[in-house]
């Protein structure tokens, strides 16, 4: 538990597995939001992203992947933060227009919501982003000038800037999952941008999430599956990453919340081969493995400890924990 008695738990959705529910835009959001009125949660930005809108709360730590694995080894603890100053990288690749859409959108979330995120810069080469789709449906990529992004991030770092926004340009993504739309798969995307969110995070220890641009800014006229509307609504997913940034918890090796606080851990049923999980299970923080959550990753509690509490859906859970924890 926290401090003042809360309790503190984490609800993760690993990114680019196909995850049934948050591997696709924001739509892990309700089910974190009714544990976060109970206790204080962690999360990655996977499970609140949702293009223009975001699933954050007050009571939420929106934590990158690579922070995530340093915290549950003991190795970085959080510090709660408020309206944090947020630089944002944007990438060469990325043409005028594009950008100024970008710029226009910053703008409006600056002037809706308060947020301090004016500052921003543009790397001086193009960061060259490549993705695709593995065999076994698991999303990869990579990035041929990743120190570009690391240059431009430490100059928003020197100009007083506590979180970062990465903003890189991509390829249209819809050739290699068509079926997305539909609610079926996985993000192309998605494991990329963890590669590049992950770099940052390991090389400069700040909050720091990732958006993707496009050529193509057209809003799409078909009706798609709810689970990935919100990314078919909008040509920029800026604003969710601003919104999780602003309150994005600072990390530091010395003072703020530990893994020792840490109450309970949340995770799909089949993708348990995990930092998170291997350090909370020596540890002996409770995890959870949710059957309704599916992945194309086939971990299972069985393949990793008997310990593992294996719960039918997100709902028992909650009950669960609501009244044994």
């Amino acid at each position: 538990m926290l401090y003042n008695g809360e309790k503190f738990g984490a609800f993760i959705v690993p990114t680019g597995v196909g995850a049934s529910i948050g591997g696709f835009a924001g739509d892990a959001g309700p089910y974190a939001r009714k544990f976060a009125k109970v206790s204080k949660l962690l999360v990655n930005p996977n499970v609140v992203n949702a293009g223009v809108f975001s699933a954050i709360t007050d009571n939420m730590l929106y934590v990158e992947g690579y922070s995530i694995n340093q915290f549950f080894k003991g190795h970085l603890n959080l510090i709660s933060s408020e309206n944090n100053k947020i630089g944002i990288v944007f990438d060469k690749a990325i043409p005028q227009d594009v950008l100024n859409i970008h710029i226009n959108t910053l703008r409006a979330v600056k002037a809706v919501y308060g947020i301090d995120a004016e500052e921003f810069i543009i790397t001086e080469k193009n960061v060259g982003v490549g993705f695709k789709l593995e065999n076994n449906g698991i999303s990869t990529g990579s990035v041929e000038n990743v120190e570009t992004l690391l240059d431009a991030s430490r100059k928003l770092l020197d100009k007083g800037c506590h979180a970062l926004a990465l903003v890189c340009m991509f390829d249209d993504p819809e050739d290699l999952n068509s079926n997305y739309s539909n609610g079926i798969g996985t993000d192309p995307v998605g494991g990329v941008e963890a590669v590049l969110s992950h770099f940052i995070s390991k090389e400069l220890q700040v909050p720091c999430a990732h958006s993707p641009a496009f050529e193509d800014y057209r809003i799409y006229p078909e009706l798609v599956n709810a689970r990935a509307a919100s990314e078919y609504i909008t040509p920029t997913f800026l604003p969710c990453i601003l919104l999780g940034l602003s309150n994005a918890p600072l990390l530091s090796v010395e003072n703020g919340i530990s893994v020792e606080c840490l109450d309970y851990l949340i995770m799909p049923y089949n993708s348990l081969g995990s930092v998170p999980v291997f350090e909370a299970l020596k540890r002996n923080i409770p995890v959870f493995a949710i059957k309704e959550n599916n992945t194309v990753l086939n971990v299972c509690p069985e393949k990793i400890s008997e310990k593992i509490i294996e719960m039918p859906d997100y709902s028992t859970c909650y009950d669960y924990i609501v009244n044994n924890l």
